[in-house]
């Protein structure tokens, strides 16, 4: 038995567009220190994992080939001919390892400090993943956030998944106590998740396996994988399955998922920020005068101006560029 990362890299970080592209995403921004998402991740994982797996897109897999042989490490890689979400993409790495082996199953473009909380929970869960359950990680909400879903507990049992909340609702859930932000972060053994995986989306788990059956050195076949729902792991197997617990983590987390959260981050030393405000890739000098929670991001081809209350809906804008003007995308 053996305990593999699995990282998750296909995102694109639509809700950082236009900082983060297809050809360039979120995940591999060196934004952080000099460090990327990605990165941090691999560096994070590697004191109690035998073993890296990494799960990408066609689109930038030689991105995260840069970044590991930078890093020095081995691994083993699938690489994606099309999006086809996280159930798919975790069936991929459970049909390439051995049925005993324990995988942490981590997104590449999340942020985590309080290392020995962040290990402790890892602990948690590979024992509970060791006896049989699919663990889920979450983390105790410290406001009411309408960017995350949401988990209702008890100890250690879940009792509901929840979608992304209104204001309303968020806080709510806030104040009862019993809701922790969903991570988006798993642990279980590969025959574990593919016994459920099977037993509540039979359609998903046989079409992965024809697509993985037909993979050719590391690269799926676009066909095959057309053929597969497009759905997460949250639907297709964790809101359904029986085998579910949840480690309650006290670790400080981010999915980095919106300008409101880069600025968070980043804190009121980083000369990027000024005042409420934030201005991300321009070389020019920026000021502001009369206008508050604005974030200007410039780069080569695109300026997005936006206030920073609204960051959740940046993805709108991508969605419509998809359709409209597909080439800022990349």
């Amino acid at each position: 038995m053996s305990i593999i990362n699995v990282v998750l890299s296909g995102g694109v970080g639509s809700r950082l567009w236009p900082l983060s592209r297809k050809s360039k995403p979120k995940q591999y921004l060196p934004i952080f220190g000099n460090s990327s998402l990605f990165e941090l991740t691999i560096d994070r994982n590697l004191s109690f994992c035998e073993g890296i797996m990494v799960v990408g897109s066609i689109d930038n897999f030689k991105l995260s080939r840069e970044k590991l042989a930078n890093l020095g490490h081995s691994y083993k890689e699938i690489i994606e001919a099309t999006p086809r979400n996280t159930a798919a993409a975790i069936a991929f790495a459970a049909f390439s390892v051995e049925g005993d082996d324990i995988l942490l199953v981590t997104p590449s473009d999340h942020l985590i400090s309080k290392e020995a909380a962040y290990r402790n929970a890892v602990q948690d869960a590979i024992n509970l993943a060791k006896d049989g359950f699919l663990v889920t990680f979450g983390l105790r909400p410290h406001k009411p956030e309408t960017g995350f879903g949401y988990i209702e507990y008890n100890g250690i049992d879940v009792v509901s998944f929840r979608e992304k909340p209104s204001l309303a609702k968020a806080e709510e859930y806030l104040s009862s106590g019993n809701f922790l932000w969903n991570s988006g972060m798993f642990c279980f053994s590969a025959k574990a998740f593919l016994s459920e995986l099977k037993l509540h989306s039979p359609e998903v788990y046989e079409a992965s396996r024809k697509a993985f059956e037909a993979m050719e050195n590391g690269f799926l076949p676009l066909g095959e994988s057309k053929a597969i729902p497009s759905i997460s792991v949250d639907y297709a197997v964790m809101e359904k399955s029986k085998k579910i617990k949840v480690v309650p983590s006290e670790f400080v987390w981010s999915d980095m998922g919106s300008f409101e959260a880069l600025y968070d981050h980043l804190g009121p030393e980083d000369h990027r920020r000024m005042g409420t405000n934030l201005v991300l890739g321009s070389e020019k000098h920026v000021e502001f005068l009369g206008v508050e929670n604005i974030v200007l991001v410039d780069t080569k081809d695109a300026i997005l101006v936006l206030n920073k209350n609204d960051a959740q809906e940046v993805k709108k804008i991508y969605e419509r560029l998809e359709r409209e003007n597909p080439d800022l995308l990349n």
